[in-house]
């Protein structure tokens, strides 16, 4: 399903999706570097009541709005005539990169709902490699765009 009303608003709507994208993305590469920071701190002390803060309001403030418009951007783009050639492979595995992408961003609540309730079982080490999930997510969603190379 596809509108033509939408085809003048293309680059508006490209525009908007491609900001929403870097600040969600900018979301998710710091709040995990953030929960490294937070294993270094003991619970129930006032560096660790800032972290929470902080954390807290990355992830209610700016990266969960973020993934909201990107979605949102993303689907009227989509529903534009001649966006997505629906047969081309690079669109199924982008789609999938971005789904996991958005499974990655509820972990990040759920880890820091365990932070918020000084219920953190997961090491500093584990978190270094978790920061790492959305740089590997976003290369190849971009290359996907970009080169479409199926």
């Amino acid at each position: 399903m596809v509108f033509d009303a939408l085809l003048p608003w293309t680059r508006w709507l490209l525009a908007f999706h491609i900001m929403s994208v870097m600040a969600w993305m900018a979301g998710l590469f710091y709040l995990p570097r953030l929960f490294v920071y937070h294993c270094q701190v003991q619970p129930d002390t006032e560096e660790s009541a800032r972290f929470k803060l902080m954390e807290r309001r990355l992830l209610r403030a700016i990266t969960t709005p973020a993934m909201i418009s990107s979605f949102l951007f993303g689907g009227l783009l989509v529903l534009t005539p001649g966006a997505v050639d629906w047969h081309g492979g690079w669109w199924h595995l982008k789609l999938l990169c971005v789904v996991l992408m958005a499974g990655f961003h509820g972990l990040c609540g759920r880890w820091r709902r365990d932070f918020a309730n000084d219920t953190n079982t997961r090491t500093e080490k584990f978190y270094r490699f978790a920061n790492e999930v959305p740089t590997l997510l976003m290369i190849i969603i971009v290359i996907m765009v970009v080169v479409r190379p199926f």
